[in-house]
């Protein structure tokens, strides 16, 4: 047995990137700028993303690199009093090497998790073209600006499994090897992965041919567990990981891994303090 192993590095798989601003307004036809994801700043300085809509801060907690515990929080924070290397791949990869992180796996922000943003879209054609234009930038550019350092997550239309496979297709040809999904889609108004009619088949099945990791991120059912209905938003957030006990739970008792011997799932945020007693008592 090898006695000289390097334990020096990590390869993380919970991730943030903060989109840098460039990512839709270089990637969507010109005309569509503006109904495109876009960052404005408002008179106090503050940047916050429009779109369909809607305008979204960044928030603090996925801003905290450079600072004490004492000041994490959830609040919005400027680009301009961010690190660099929460938008910016190549200063990312710097930081990176100082933690001893080998390779890293990115989910995004402004989207959520796993896309919400374009599911919820008044217009899903439109929201199908910001998503492709999503993946392109992080293949192409986030993981392109440093090879081999950063493995390349996707979006996928989770209103549509066969346009889902079919972006699945083309993102693994270009290199992509994992794509985000949903903890528990049922809150989001979409069926289960036990769904009686196979709603997530094709994309499973996808995954299992195309060797695709199934990536979930705690909170990408957007929602977040409440201790009581007056507990503390930090104290709800701390308990609300054991989640993905559920998830696991879910995936291993479903068939899928069954009727799909390629797949594999990764499970984000989640901890893994629980695993030997539901592991157990399963």
């Amino acid at each position: 047995m090898a006695t000289n192993l390097n334990l020096d590095w990590l390869i993380s798989v919970d991730d943030h990137v903060l989109e840098p601003p460039n990512v839709w307004t270089d990637r969507v036809p010109a005309k569509d700028r503006d109904r495109a994801p876009h960052l404005e700043v408002d008179d106090d300085g503050m940047d916050f993303w429009v779109y369909d809509g809607k305008r979204m801060p960044s928030s603090g907690l996925s801003a905290v690199v450079g600072k004490s515990k004492e000041e994490f929080s959830p609040e919005p924070v400027p680009y301009s009093e961010m690190a660099p290397g929460c938008y910016d791949a190549a200063a990312r990869v710097k930081d990176m090497d100082r933690a001893g992180i080998l390779a890293s796996l990115c989910f995004p922000s402004v989207t959520r998790f796993c896309g919400q943003l374009f599911y919820e879209a008044s217009d899903r054609d439109f929201g199908l073209v910001c998503l492709k234009a999503y993946n392109d930038w992080m293949i192409e550019e986030w993981c392109g600006a440093a090879p081999g350092r950063y493995i390349p997550l996707i979006l996928i239309p989770l209103w549509d499994p066969r346009l889902a496979v079919k972006e699945m297709e083309r993102c693994a040809n270009k290199g992509a090897t994992t794509f985000a999904f949903s903890e528990n889609p049922e809150p989001l108004g979409l069926p289960t992965i036990h769904d009686k009619d196979g709603y997530w088949e094709p994309v499973m099945a996808a995954a299992n041919d195309l060797e695709m990791v199934v990536s979930m991120h705690v909170g990408s059912s957007s929602t977040l567990p409440q201790i009581c209905k007056d507990a503390p938003f930090m104290a709800n957030l701390t308990w609300g990981a054991t989640r993905t006990s559920g998830t696991m739970l879910s995936f291993l008792f479903s068939g899928l891994f069954q009727r799909y011997p390629n797949l594999k799932i990764a499970l984000s945020e989640g901890e893994a303090g629980w695993i030997p007693y539901f592991l157990e008592r399963a």
